[in-house]
């Protein structure tokens, strides 16, 4: 491999590291969509709401403008209260949170990231070999692996959108607004960062095409 090829090479992996810690920050924190419920009296205490992949964390808040008819924003201190949703560890309450949202849609979202987190394994893995001399074609897989990764984070974003949309419209929700969070953000840059990075690195990690039109393949000369 040429040594600007090899620059570029490192700099996709750097980015694709950055894409690593996003997409791996994303999956361990609970900070996806805030929920909030309407406040109908001045002075009310009033119960937020946010959540990721595993549990949701509900915030008694003390609402002191009247004005505002939504409870939060979730940063204003108050009692804070996280738990395991119920599919996921039996032994903890969550009913804020199963009778608003579809359970299968959770564990779908939650099962995707770890997916993701494997093929990351993977494509790391991957990486790491090709360093070792005369091992660059496992730069290919490697970077299919990270593709994949992306496409799954993709996937379990989504999935998560549609949930928090299905919980805003249903009729058995307490919850007016949402927003999406920070947790969210990382899962979305993640994606981006992932899927394109690993684009990249495929093509990067290609051989080099014929320079002439009687050159072949095989008659090109070799890159290490």
């Amino acid at each position: 491999m040429s040594q600007t090829k090899a620059l570029k090479v490192r700099a996709t992996l750097f980015c694709i590291l950055v894409g690593i810690v996003l997409a791996t920050v994303a999956v361990v924190t609970d900070h996806w969509a805030v929920l909030s419920p309407e406040v109908k009296h001045h002075n009310a205490t009033c119960e937020a709401a946010h959540f990721g992949l595993w549990r949701i964390c509900t915030k008694r808040i003390v609402m002191t403008d009247s004005t505002d008819k939504t409870c939060g924003p979730i940063t204003l201190p108050g009692e804070k209260n996280c738990s395991y949703f119920r599919h996921f560890n039996p032994g903890e309450t969550s009913e804020i949170f199963e009778v608003t949202t579809q359970k299968e849609y959770s564990i779908s979202a939650a099962a995707i990231a770890v997916f993701s987190l494997g093929f990351i394994i993977m494509g790391t893995t991957c990486a790491l070999l090709s360093f070792r001399k005369k091992r660059d074609y496992l730069l290919r897989p490697a970077s299919m692996f990270y593709a994949f990764a992306g496409l799954c984070i993709f996937v379990s974003v989504e999935v998560t959108r549609q949930s928090v949309t299905r919980m805003i419209d249903s009729e058995h929700t307490v919850w007016i607004e949402y927003s999406y969070s920070w947790s969210f953000a990382c899962a979305c840059s993640a994606f981006v960062l992932l899927f394109l990075g690993g684009l990249a690195l495929l093509l990067l990690s290609l051989p080099r095409m014929p320079q002439n039109p009687w050159e072949s393949c095989m008659d090109a000369e070799p890159e290490h």
